[in-house]
């Protein structure tokens, strides 16, 4: 099994190094290592599902607090 840095990860997955970094220090890319100040992710790791909030009801419940 070959491994990536976050920088390959990044492209191949259409997302920012600082992003992967985060996913990698959650513990949500699983069987992600550190390597000193370097993360290792495996080559066959699976995407994660993007869990933010997207559908504004956070937003919109917070705004009717202010009231």
């Amino acid at each position: 099994m070959g491994y990536l840095s976050i920088r390959q990860t990044s492209e191949k997955w259409n997302l920012s190094k600082r992003w992967i970094s985060d996913l990698c220090a959650d513990g949500r890319i699983p069987g992600a290592m550190k390597i000193g100040s370097y993360w290792a992710i495996p080559e066959d790791a699976i995407k994660p599902v993007d869990e933010r909030i997207k559908s504004g009801k956070y937003i919109k419940s917070k705004q009717s607090c202010k009231r």
